[in-house]
């Protein structure tokens, strides 16, 4: 087992959770089917422990015009109260992380790297804040992240949050983020997930997490709220049709070949670490430097690709999948791939190669997914 270990894992134990590595954390896989944990998500609530994720505080007066440099983002046009997704990229374009800043005030914000990626993403932030009035502090050790996600995940928070301050969770927006009192303290609240549904991620001290996560067990027993890992994390996640570093995003990988060529801001006045590669990028038209963009693919059988399949048109190997499994929700395979360009739109056929066997698979437009309003 690995030395990293976030502050719920004993209350993961007593549930009973299978656990697995990932990005060097010891994390509850599932506690027991992952399938129910699936379903409770689209349709009531699931719990998830989130503290192997890192958070990283830039402050300072040039706070905003450093993060335009260090992300492919425009940062400083994000209003305070207010979260964008961005990226970390190489001087070559490739992708260091994907993660989410939030503006708490305006020189101040929080960027929230992924798990694997945490000490990697703030020591670049480090080496870029040379030159800009900022202080970068790490503060992921210390820090847990808890995620109620779900169509039930308003009405399970508004039970430990006073009736006076209930309206700033109803009325806080998608990629906003708030200061509100919950189960007796003051925390920051997000309107963010990773599930495609509604919900909230709270950030804690390590010392408080363990009495939340009971209590939010104990009022959201009638919501249908049930702890949920990793595995359905992943297959809600792929449905949503959002990135997996180290799947769909990596250093060798670029913003465009990606589909997020929106999440680049080319026309920010300021220069940004790999715009003049990106920039060349986006000219040339090209999906990536090897000629390939990802795409959805559904499966037209019953047997579902996985990671690092060969992708097939007419026997010939276009492509790569990046993630699959069968969809729980759609009840049809599905999965993401990188294939070549010529290949990428929607409505075109390809098989994918299951250990010798084509399979029927057509391109279709991400996400699978969509939660209705």
């Amino acid at each position: 087992m690995t030395e990293n270990y976030t502050a719920l894992y004993e209350q993961h134990k007593i549930a009973g959770a299978s656990f697995t590595d990932f990005g060097g954390w010891q994390m509850p896989l599932k506690y027991s089917s992952e399938l129910a944990e699936h379903h409770a998500v689209r349709n009531a609530a699931g719990l998830f422990d989130l503290s192997h994720m890192g958070e990283v505080w830039v402050t300072g007066p040039d706070a905003a015009a450093f993060l335009d440099y260090a992300l492919a983002g425009k940062l400083s046009a994000v209003a305070v109260g207010k979260a964008k997704y961005s990226l970390i990229c190489q001087e070559d374009g490739g992708i260091i992380d994907d993660l989410i800043s939030y503006r708490r005030s305006e020189d101040k914000y929080l960027v929230v790297p992924n798990a694997g990626n945490a000490a990697v993403v703030a020591a670049a932030l480090a080496e870029r804040a040379a030159g800009f009035e900022v202080t970068v502090k790490d503060v992921s050790a210390e820090t847990s992240l808890i995620a109620v996600q779900g169509p039930n995940a308003e009405a399970i928070l508004l039970t430990l949050v006073p009736a006076d301050q209930h309206s700033l969770v109803t009325e806080l927006k998608y990629y906003a983020a708030v200061e509100v009192e919950i189960n007796g303290q003051d925390l920051l609240l997000a309107r963010t997930g990773y599930t495609g549904e509604d919900g909230f991620e709270i950030y804690i001290p390590n010392e408080d997490a363990a009495g939340l996560w009971d209590a939010l067990l104990e009022v959201g027993a009638g919501h249908g709220l049930i702890p949920a890992g990793l595995a359905c994390r992943d297959s809600l996640r792929l449905e949503a049709g959002m990135p997996l570093y180290g799947n769909e995003l990596s250093r060798e990988g670029n913003p465009y070949a990606a589909g997020l060529g929106p999440v680049v801001s080319l026309a920010k006045e300021s220069d940004f670490v790999g715009k003049a590669v990106l920039a060349e990028l986006k000219a040339l038209g090209a999906g990536s430097t090897s000629g390939r963009k990802l795409v959805g693919l559904k499966g037209l059988g019953r047997r579902a690709g996985r990671s690092h399949y060969p992708v097939l048109k007419d026997g010939n190997v276009v492509g790569e999948v990046t993630s699959g499994q069968p969809s729980p929700t759609l009840g049809y395979p599905i999965a993401m791939a990188y294939v070549d360009v010529e290949h990428s739109e929607p409505g075109t056929a390809l098989d994918i190669d299951l250990r010798g066997k084509p399979e029927p698979f057509e391109v279709v437009a991400l996400p699978f997914y969509k939660r209705q309003k």
